[in-house]
C-alpha cells in the first residue's frame, strides 16, 4: 500500500508559506477571492507567509489592465501580502513572465538526474499508436519516447523536429493526505508522462507553478476542487525537484470545495453577476461583510454564529477544519450578514463610507461640501439599522439634499383617498411648532394629535401621504427624523407641492 512521501513538509507555526498566484485574465471573481481570504487567514492565523505572485506566461489572455484590477480588489479588501509583485522579497522576480531563465536553470538540472526525457511523439503518431495498439485515443501518450536511443533521438533531430520534455513519471502509486479530505492515491499508471516545456522551448503551467512553489519554499498549497486531479503530476515532479536538490520538501495541499450557483450542481460562473467581485464592491457590499460571508464558503466558526470579524476569523482559522463539501452562493444570505456588518460601523465610519455611492449618484459632490457633509452626519444614523447594501443609500438619503422632490409611481400609486385631508391637516399641524422647536419629538407629537386623534387614522394610512410628500418614496428614513432634518419651512413646502402635484 501506498503511503506519502517522508519528505512532506512538517512545517507549522511561523514556518508556514503560502501563495496566492492568480492569471491576470478578466475581472478578479468571488471564487479567486475565497481563495486568497483562506490563504491569508491561514498565513495570519499561524504567523506565517503569503507569497503574491502572478502566473503570467498566457500572452494572448493576460493583461495589465486585469493586474491592476486584482491589486484594487486586494487593497479594498485590505488584504495584505509578505512578499510578493509591488512589494518585492528574497525570491524575485514575483511575475512568471520574468523568470524564464530561473525555469530552464532548473530544466538542466531535471535533465541531469534523468528525471526528464526528450520527447518527439507528434499528436497524430500518438493517436495512430493508440489505435495501432488497441488502446483508447482517449488515454493519450503512451511513454513511447521513454527509452529513445540517441540514434533515434538524432534521426528525430534530423527531420528537423525539435523536441519537448516530459517528467519520467514512477511507476508506482502516489499518495498524499490532503488537509481537506483525507487520503488521496493515485493509483500507479493512472497518468502518461508529461510535458512540462513544449517544442520550441515553451514552459508549461504544470511545471512553472510547481517550480515557483519550490523555489518559493510554499509550504501548503491551498486552491480549489477543480485543481484537485493536477495534484498527480505536481507529486510526480515535486519528487524530481527534491532528487535534483531544487527544493528540499513536497508541500502538503489542500483543496477547497467548489462554489456552486443557483443552479443544480454547477459550479458558480464567472460570468454570473454574483460573482462579479466589483458589481458587489458596486452593489454596496462593504469588506468586513462580503470576507464574513465569503468565509462561510466552506468553513464556519462556529455552528451558531455566522457573523463575526476578521480579527475572529484569523483566530480561529485552521485549513483543516473547512469543509469539502461543495458550498451554494447565496446572495441573500451574503446581503443580510453585509447588513449586520454595516450595523457593526461607527457612524462616522458609516457616513464616510457612503460618500462614494452618494456621489456617483449626484446626490452629494466629492469630497462633499461643508454643508452636505453636516446634514449627511445627521442623516447617515437614520438609515445605517436598516442598510443591507451601501448602494441603496442614494434612493434613501437623496431627497434631502435636494429641493427637487421625484414622485415615484409606486408611491403615487398608493395614496389614499383621504390624501388631500392629511396634508391639510399635517400643514395645520406643524405650522403650530415654532421654529426653535421645531424637532422629531414635537413633529411626532403634533402629527399623532392631529391624524391619528383628530381624524382617527391608523398610522399607516395617517403617515403614507407625509412619506411620499417629504422623500417621494414609500420606503425613506425614519418619518418625523427626516422632517426635522429638512426644517420647517421645507417640510410645509413640500406637503403643499405634493398637494399641487395632484391637483394639477
Amino acid at each position: 500500500m501506498s503511503t506519502p512521501d517522508p519528505r512532506t513538509t512538517t512545517a507549522s507555526g511561523s514556518d508556514v508559506r503560502v501563495r496566492f498566484c492568480p492569471s491576470p485574465t478578466g475581472l478578479p471573481h468571488v471564487g479567486l477571492i475565497r481563495t486568497v481570504l483562506f490563504n491569508w487567514a491561514y498565513a495570519r492565523h499561524n504567523g506565517g507567509t503569503l507569497v503574491f505572485r502572478i502566473e503570467d506566461t498566457d500572452a494572448a489572455r493576460d493583461s495589465e489592465e486585469s493586474y491592476q484590477q486584482l491589486l484594487d480588489a486586494l487593497r479594498w479588501l485590505e488584504i495584505d501580502w509578505d512578499e510578493g509583485v509591488e512589494i518585492g522579497g528574497p525570491h524575485a522576480p514575483y511575475r512568471q513572465s520574468q523568470r524564464h531563465d530561473i525555469y530552464f536553470d532548473v530544466l538542466e538540472k531535471l535533465k541531469a538526474t534523468g528525471a526528464v526525457y526528450e520527447s518527439y511523439s507528434t499528436p497524430e503518431e500518438i493517436d495512430a499508436r493508440n489505435v495501432a495498439n488497441g488502446r483508447a485515443k482517449q488515454l493519450g501518450y503512451d511513454n513511447f519516447d521513454r527509452d529513445l536511443t540517441e540514434d533515434q533521438k538524432a534521426a528525430f533531430r534530423a527531420e528537423g523536429r525539435e523536441p519537448a520534455w516530459r517528467v519520467r513519471v514512477p511507476d508506482e502509486d502516489l499518495t498524499y493526505v490532503d488537509l481537506i479530505r483525507g487520503e488521496v492515491t493515485f493509483p500507479a499508471g493512472s497518468f502518461p508522462d508529461f510535458v512540462i516545456v513544449r517544442a520550441g522551448g515553451v514552459p508549461l503551467y504544470p511545471f512553472v507553478n510547481p517550480v515557483d512553489d519550490a523555489l518559493m519554499g510554499i509550504t501548503h498549497v491551498i486552491r480549489g476542487e477543480d485543481l484537485m486531479p493536477s495534484t498527480a503530476r505536481q507529486l510526480a515532479l515535486y519528487r524530481a525537484l527534491v532528487d535534483a536538490g531544487v527544493t528540499e520538501f513536497i508541500p502538503r495541499f489542500a483543496h477547497m470545495p467548489l462554489v456552486l450557483g443557483d443552479e443544480g450542481n454547477k459550479k458558480l460562473s464567472k460570468r454570473d453577476p454574483k460573482a462579479d467581485l466589483f458589481l458587489q464592491r458596486e452593489r454596496g457590499f462593504i469588506r468586513e461583510g462580503l470576507l464574513n460571508y465569503l468565509s462561510l464558503l466552506g468553513w464556519s466558526l462556529s455552528h451558531d454564529r455566522d457573523v463575526f470579524s476578521l480579527d475572529e476569523l484569523v483566530a480561529a482559522f485552521d485549513i483543516a477544519d473547512v469543509n469539502p463539501n461543495p458550498a451554494r452562493f447565496d446572495q441573500k444570505k451574503a446581503e443580510s450578514i453585509n447588513g449586520d456588518h454595516i450595523r457593526m460601523l461607527e457612524p462616522e465610519d458609516f457616513a464616510r463610507r457612503l460618500v462614494p455611492y452618494l456621489a456617483s449618484a449626484g446626490v452629494v459632490s466629492y469630497p462633499p461640501t461643508i454643508p452636505q457633509g453636516e446634514l449627511l452626519a445627521q442623516a447617515a444614523p437614520l438609515i445605517q439599522e436598516r442598510l443591507q447594501l451601501l448602494g441603496d443609500a442614494p434612493g434613501l438619503l437623496g431627497f434631502l439634499f435636494t429641493d427637487d422632490v421625484v414622485y415615484a409611481d409606486d408611491a403615487l400609486a398608493a395614496l389614499p383617498e383621504n390624501t388631500g385631508l392629511v396634508l391639510a391637516a399635517s400643514v395645520s399641524a406643524l405650522e403650530l411648532i415654532p421654529e426653535a422647536d421645531f424637532t422629531a419629538a414635537a413633529v411626532q407629537e403634533a402629527l399623532s394629535g392631529a391624524l391619528i386623534d383628530g381624524l382617527g387614522l391608523k398610522p399607516r394610512v395617517a403617515y403614507g401621504p407625509l412619506r411620499v410628500a417629504v422623500s417621494g418614496r414609500r420606503v425613506s428614513p425614519p418619518l418625523f427624523e427626516s422632517i426635522e432634518l429638512l426644517g420647517k419651512a421645507e417640510s410645509l413646502r413640500r406637503l403643499a407641492a405634493l398637494e399641487a402635484f395632484r391637483a394639477g
